[in-house]
């Protein structure tokens, strides 16, 4: 049996099981509403959204990136990552127009701030990976179709790799020195 950390664990009772803790049961089942459909929609087409408007912006700073990295290796990894994002963005629009008939277009005017470093800008990418994690799995939650699941999973499991991607090159550069 599996038990959450923050809900109490019954003693063990071997004349059966523990009395029934109404109060534990109220704060666990308010956790628990984050993963409740259909209530979590309108924050999931949100959110949707939200990362189709930043998709200007996420290629002039992924072009930055690109340019700035000082080798090969670090260029090739960027441009992948790049390119999975673009598909990203893409299927978010798919998404998006299958849940409400509407076509989302990026935006046709974004601002960039260019990072004071490259190791700036790629401690900045590592926190935007992981903060479009936590986004992205508010939108799989309030996804009900298994393919637009299958789509959310290997989105956010992209980010993750991402992540360790960006992991490396920070390391690779002495940029937590």
């Amino acid at each position: 049996m599996f038990y959450d950390m923050n809900f109490p664990r019954p003693a063990y009772n071997p004349s059966g099981p523990a009395p029934f803790n109404s109060q534990a049961y109220t704060q666990n089942t308010e956790m628990y509403n984050a993963y409740v459909y259909p209530q979590n929609l309108p924050t999931a087409l949100q959110l949707i959204q939200d990362a189709v408007e930043g998709e200007t912006e996420d290629r002039l700073f992924y072009s930055y990136l690109i340019n700035t990295a000082p080798t090969e290796e670090e260029k090739r990894i960027i441009t992948g990552i790049r390119d999975d994002e673009i598909k990203h963005f893409s299927l978010f629009r798919q998404i998006y127009f299958e849940l409400t008939g509407q076509v989302l277009a990026p935006p046709a005017n974004a601002s960039f701030q260019q990072p004071a470093t490259y190791c700036d800008g790629l401690k900045r990418a590592l926190l935007g990976e992981q903060n479009a994690v936590g986004k992205y799995r508010k939108i799989l939650f309030a996804m009900q179709d298994r393919r637009i699941i299958n789509i959310m999973v290997e989105i956010i499991t992209d980010e993750i790799r991402h992540g360790s991607l960006y992991n490396y090159l920070y390391s690779k550069n002495g940029c937590n020195v």
